[in-house]
């Protein structure tokens, strides 16, 4: 709640903000004056020795980036103690999982989640201090280049989804979700890591979470142009190959059903039909497969080469229980 009080005529704007749960939010009315709402705004934060203070400058984009990366370069990164790890029945990182992509610096960036690591091993866990290494992270190391950032957020998630599987920390796949995937500027990756916490949702048997990251997922892939039926199709297929292999709700697997046989629709290349109709098959979904394999099988010439590859499809379509 903010209460306005002009009581100086120096200062522009006073209110009295309280501190909630979720941090300090400036007021609407201010926010709507010094910033635009799509620009990204910088800020230096100082805290006097009194501690009785929190200012605010509002700084340039290149003041902030020199700033962050001298203090990145400068200061000396702490390293976890060798002998406390040992001490530590844990399993070690498996980093080659976590940096799929590499990035700008990936050393730094590792060594950071390392001591992050084992203070989530660690019983009972300092959740805070943890996370607060993973939230140093992602702030400090940022780049100027959006692929560069999304590489980052990436490998973070990646990172923490191990940590959710090897210490239940069950609570970071909505932190996930809600602070970290949110920042992602490449649609591929953005899916990607959708998909890599369905798996682990799967894993916790989350079925709610799991129903509303695939419906996610399916939006990501309806905002594609139709021109591009290859990342529609590489995103379908990565879908199914996620989930195939879990058991999955009939009103989930319903929705994927239904999007597949849009697209069969859409489609105007045999193969991209032919790929959603063994996509069907891989969800079980045997007499919808059976039924556009036929219809597509009666769509084609006589001379098209496609002709035999559907006939082996139907005919194995056919051989299935419904």
């Amino acid at each position: 709640m903010e209460e306005k009080k002009n009581t100086d005529e120096n200062n522009y704007f006073e209110a009295i903000v309280k501190k909630t749960k979720t941090g300090i939010t400036l007021p609407k009315e201010l926010r709507e004056v010094l910033f635009e709402s799509d620009s990204e705004i910088y800020f230096k934060l100082v805290v006097p020795k009194e501690k009785n203070q929190i200012i605010l400058n509002i700084i340039s984009k290149d003041i902030a980036e020199e700033t962050l990366n001298k203090k990145t370069n400068n200061e000396p990164i702490k390293k976890v103690k060798k002998n406390k790890l040992k001490n530590l029945n844990v399993r070690e990182p498996k980093w080659a999982e976590y940096f799929v992509y590499d990035f700008e610096n990936r050393d730094k960036v590792q060594s950071i989640l390392e001591s992050a690591y084992y203070k989530f091993a660690k019983t009972p866990v300092n959740f805070d201090d943890a996370i607060g290494r993973i939230k140093y992270t992602l702030i400090s190391f940022l780049s100027p280049t959006k692929t560069e950032n999304a590489k980052l957020y990436y490998s973070v998630i990646r990172f923490l989804i191990d940590v959710i599987q090897n210490f239940k920390q069950y609570n970071l796949i909505e932190w996930i979700y809600e602070k970290v995937i949110p920042n992602i500027d490449s649609k591929f990756l953005y899916e990607l890591a959708l998909l890599d916490l369905i798996e682990v949702s799967y894993k916790i048997k989350n079925v709610e979470k799991v129903e509303i990251l695939i419906k996610e997922v399916l939006e990501s892939i309806d905002k594609y142009n139709k021109s591009e039926w290859y990342n529609i199709m590489s995103s379908l297929n990565q879908l199914v190959k996620k989930i195939k292999n879990y058991e999955t709700p009939i009103n989930i697997l319903n929705l994927i059903k239904n999007k597949l046989i849009k697209y069969e629709n859409e489609a105007d290349v045999d193969d991209y039909k032919i790929q959603i109709i063994e996509l069907l098959e891989i969800l079980k979904f045997i007499e919808d497969a059976y039924r556009l394999a036929d219809n597509l099988l009666k769509s084609l010439p006589p001379e098209s080469i496609k002709l035999a590859e559907i006939r082996k499809i139907r005919n194995r379509l056919k051989e299935k229980p419904l």
